[in-house]
């Protein structure tokens, strides 16, 4: 009978005990709430917090997105990308440039790998399903390059023909779809598909055409004999899906940096030097 008694009270003890620690482990209500306080509750709230935006741009694609001999990010996109943080962050420099492929734009954003796609990011129906796209700023069609001497004219001449298009760009959607008959030959980067086609691994190159016809002024044995291909597009800025609070951000500086010429003055600086003028600016800025 001693001894469970002595048992009993072991059992009491050690039931005492673990209840005490228990409530020791459990955290106040005052310390979640800070918690949650301390915790940004929008991406918006997040970037202001950490004094950085992330912004996913291109590496080899002038006069949109490139690095310059000393490895500095340059372009048309560029320019505005610096204008946005600075609006956001009171600083161009706090600024983080991620750089980026046509076929990853997308998953960078769902990983949250960046914050906001400046990429030369064309709008498309299939697109807007997963991304949210902001106010855009440029206008944009489908172009097709060739060398002069054997040139491109009409989309007929390229059935059973090889085209060297981007994976997940614009072009590979077209073209996939609505010409299955022409064989297409994919890259991830756009200098690999350029250099296919001085290569001769394609008849000809299709993408967007502000891309080509940029391309085509400095290779002067190539020609785009097709310059508007497809339905007029547009390009954007483009945020992860259901992030409202910097889309919203975003869409009013995008505004405010046209009607102060911002926008105006990145296309006199990166792209007016390249086409020059053979091309009208109203008849690529969205007004």
């Amino acid at each position: 009978m001693h001894s469970i008694q002595i048992d009993k009270l072991k059992y009491i003890l050690a039931t005492a005990l673990l209840s005490m620690g228990l409530v020791a482990c459990q955290p106040s209500g005052k310390d979640d709430k800070s918690a949650a306080a301390a915790e940004p509750s929008s991406s918006l709230e997040r970037i202001k917090k950490n004094g950085v935006v992330r912004i996913g741009v291109f590496s080899d694609k002038p006069p949109f997105g490139y690095l310059d001999e000393q490895g500095k990010n340059q372009g048309f996109d560029v320019e505005i990308a610096k204008h946005v943080a600075k609006d956001l962050l009171g600083d161009e420099n706090k600024v983080e440039f991620v750089l980026t492929e046509a076929a990853n734009r997308v998953e960078y954003l769902k990983a949250n790998k960046v914050d906001i796609i400046f990429a030369n990011f064309t709008v498309t129906p299939e697109r807007k399903e997963v991304v949210d796209f902001a106010q855009p700023y440029l206008k944009v069609a489908l172009g097709v390059v060739s060398p002069k001497n054997q040139p491109i004219t009409d989309v007929a001449q390229l059935k059973d023909k090889v085209l060297l298009v981007n994976k997940g760009t614009t072009a590979d959607s077209f073209f996939s779809k609505q010409h299955p008959d022409i064989k297409l030959l994919k890259f991830e980067q756009n200098t690999e598909t350029f250099d296919a086609l001085k290569d001769g691994r394609g008849v000809a190159l299709a993408h967007d055409n502000l891309l080509v016809l940029a391309w085509a002024k400095e290779n002067p044995n190539y020609t785009v004999g097709v310059t508007s291909l497809g339905a007029q597009d547009f390009i954007a800025p483009a945020v992860k899906k259901g992030d409202q609070a910097l889309l919203d951000w975003l869409n009013q500086d995008l505004q405010k940096l046209s009607k102060e010429g911002v926008i105006q003055q990145a296309y006199e600086k990166t792209l007016k030097p390249v086409y020059g003028a053979d091309i009208d600016p109203k008849d690529l800025l969205v007004e």
